[in-house]
Protein backbone atom coordinates (compact mmCIF):
# COMPACT_ATOMS: atom_id res chain seq x y z
CA UNK A 1 0.00 0.00 0.00
CA UNK A 2 1.27 3.48 -1.25
CA UNK A 3 1.20 5.25 2.44
CA UNK A 4 3.33 8.53 2.87
CA UNK A 5 3.85 11.00 5.95
CA UNK A 6 5.36 14.27 5.48
CA UNK A 7 5.96 17.18 7.80
CA UNK A 8 5.76 20.89 5.55
CA UNK A 9 4.77 24.48 5.77
CA UNK A 10 2.41 25.60 3.25
CA UNK A 11 3.97 28.22 0.90
CA UNK A 12 0.92 28.46 -0.87
CA UNK A 13 -2.70 29.32 0.13
CA UNK A 14 -5.35 26.52 -1.21
CA UNK A 15 -7.05 26.74 -3.69
CA UNK A 16 -11.27 25.24 -3.78
CA UNK A 17 -12.45 24.48 -7.20
CA UNK A 18 -15.19 21.52 -7.84
CA UNK A 19 -15.31 19.33 -10.53
CA UNK A 20 -16.67 19.65 -14.10
CA UNK A 21 -19.87 18.34 -12.68
CA UNK A 22 -19.68 20.84 -9.72
CA UNK A 23 -20.95 18.24 -6.69
CA UNK A 24 -16.95 17.47 -5.60
CA UNK A 25 -15.01 19.83 -3.74
CA UNK A 26 -11.12 19.90 -4.36
CA UNK A 27 -8.25 21.48 -2.95
CA UNK A 28 -5.47 21.89 -4.18
CA UNK A 29 -1.90 24.01 -2.66
CA UNK A 30 1.74 24.02 -2.07
CA UNK A 31 4.28 22.66 0.51
CA UNK A 32 7.99 22.71 1.12
CA UNK A 33 10.09 20.46 3.15
CA UNK A 34 13.92 20.54 3.81
CA UNK A 35 15.83 18.67 1.23
CA UNK A 36 18.39 15.64 2.11
CA UNK A 37 21.39 17.96 1.87
CA UNK A 38 21.75 20.95 3.92
CA UNK A 39 23.34 23.16 0.66
CA UNK A 40 20.37 22.73 -1.48
CA UNK A 41 16.95 24.67 -1.52
CA UNK A 42 13.58 23.62 0.51
CA UNK A 43 11.82 20.72 -1.99
CA UNK A 44 8.13 21.61 -2.81
CA UNK A 45 5.39 19.71 -3.58
CA UNK A 46 1.71 19.73 -4.52
CA UNK A 47 -0.67 18.28 -2.28
CA UNK A 48 -4.08 17.58 -2.90
CA UNK A 49 -7.44 16.98 -0.92
CA UNK A 50 -10.84 15.97 -1.92
CA UNK A 51 -14.40 15.90 -0.81
CA UNK A 52 -14.87 16.86 3.37
CA UNK A 53 -10.95 17.53 3.46
CA UNK A 54 -11.28 20.04 0.66
CA UNK A 55 -13.33 22.07 2.35
CA UNK A 56 -11.37 21.83 5.77
CA UNK A 57 -8.15 22.69 4.01
CA UNK A 58 -9.49 25.70 2.28
CA UNK A 59 -10.97 26.71 5.86
CA UNK A 60 -8.11 26.09 7.85
CA UNK A 61 -4.95 26.16 6.62
CA UNK A 62 -2.56 29.11 5.01
CA UNK A 63 0.14 30.25 4.02
CA UNK A 64 2.99 29.83 6.80
CA UNK A 65 1.23 27.06 8.75
CA UNK A 66 3.18 24.03 9.54
CA UNK A 67 1.75 20.87 8.92
CA UNK A 68 1.93 16.95 8.73
CA UNK A 69 -0.02 15.53 6.41
CA UNK A 70 -0.90 11.93 5.75
CA UNK A 71 -1.61 10.57 2.44
CA UNK A 72 -0.52 8.60 -0.96
CA UNK A 73 2.09 9.65 -3.19
CA UNK A 74 1.55 10.06 -6.77
CA UNK A 75 4.42 10.59 -9.86
CA UNK A 76 2.79 12.10 -13.23
CA UNK A 77 4.30 12.56 -16.22
CA UNK A 78 3.79 16.11 -17.67
CA UNK A 79 5.08 17.08 -21.36
CA UNK A 80 6.89 20.56 -20.69
CA UNK A 81 8.20 21.86 -23.70
CA UNK A 82 8.55 19.38 -25.71
CA UNK A 83 10.09 17.17 -22.99
CA UNK A 84 8.67 15.27 -20.26
CA UNK A 85 9.05 15.35 -16.33
CA UNK A 86 7.74 13.11 -13.73
CA UNK A 87 6.26 15.40 -10.65
CA UNK A 88 5.37 14.39 -7.38
CA UNK A 89 2.25 14.94 -6.05
CA UNK A 90 0.55 13.93 -2.96
CA UNK A 91 -2.73 12.88 -2.25
CA UNK A 92 -3.60 13.73 1.34
CA UNK A 93 -6.33 11.70 3.38
CA UNK A 94 -5.54 13.49 7.11
CA UNK A 95 -4.00 16.37 8.15
CA UNK A 96 -2.78 17.44 11.45
CA UNK A 97 -1.60 21.34 11.90
CA UNK A 98 1.94 21.58 14.35
CA UNK A 99 1.38 24.68 16.50
CA UNK A 100 3.68 27.34 17.14
CA UNK A 101 4.64 25.44 20.83
CA UNK A 102 5.02 21.92 18.50
CA UNK A 103 1.39 20.38 19.51
CA UNK A 104 -0.43 18.74 17.14
CA UNK A 105 -3.66 19.20 15.98
CA UNK A 106 -5.90 16.50 13.63
CA UNK A 107 -8.52 17.85 10.76
CA UNK A 108 -10.35 15.00 9.85
CA UNK A 109 -10.64 13.40 13.45
CA UNK A 110 -13.66 14.43 15.56
CA UNK A 111 -12.65 16.61 19.08
CA UNK A 112 -12.44 14.73 22.29
CA UNK A 113 -14.22 16.51 25.20
CA UNK A 114 -12.79 16.65 28.29
CA UNK A 115 -14.06 17.62 31.91
CA UNK A 116 -12.68 20.24 33.81
CA UNK A 117 -14.21 18.75 37.18
CA UNK A 118 -11.69 17.53 40.07
CA UNK A 119 -14.08 13.86 40.76
CA UNK A 120 -11.91 10.98 39.87
CA UNK A 121 -13.72 8.09 37.37
CA UNK A 122 -14.66 5.08 39.29
CA UNK A 123 -11.93 2.31 38.39
CA UNK A 124 -14.74 0.05 36.68
CA UNK A 125 -16.29 2.55 34.72
CA UNK A 126 -17.32 1.15 31.23
CA UNK A 127 -17.82 4.59 29.41
CA UNK A 128 -17.42 4.68 25.67
CA UNK A 129 -15.54 7.99 26.05
CA UNK A 130 -12.60 6.15 28.06
CA UNK A 131 -9.38 6.47 26.06
CA UNK A 132 -7.75 3.01 24.50
CA UNK A 133 -5.02 1.03 26.18
CA UNK A 134 -1.87 1.34 24.51
CA UNK A 135 -1.00 -2.32 22.95
CA UNK A 136 2.49 -2.41 22.73
CA UNK A 137 3.82 -3.50 18.74
CA UNK A 138 4.83 -7.42 19.05
CA UNK A 139 7.82 -8.46 16.71
CA UNK A 140 7.86 -10.76 14.03
CA UNK A 141 8.48 -13.84 14.55
CA UNK A 142 12.18 -15.39 14.46
CA UNK A 143 12.58 -18.79 12.23
CA UNK A 144 15.98 -20.59 11.47
CA UNK A 145 13.87 -21.93 8.53
CA UNK A 146 15.28 -21.22 4.76
CA UNK A 147 12.01 -20.93 3.39
CA UNK A 148 10.44 -18.51 5.90
CA UNK A 149 9.65 -15.56 4.30
CA UNK A 150 7.71 -12.30 6.31
CA UNK A 151 6.92 -10.93 3.53
CA UNK A 152 3.24 -11.64 1.96
CA UNK A 153 3.61 -11.65 -1.56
Amino acid sequence: MNSFILMAEVIADPELRYTPDGNLPVASFLVQFPSSRPEEAPARLKVTGWNNLATEISEKYHKGDRLVIEGRLNMNKVDRNGYKETRAEMTATRIHSISADGDFASSSSSPVSSSSSSSTKPAASSSSSASPATVPLASPPVSNDAQYDDIPF
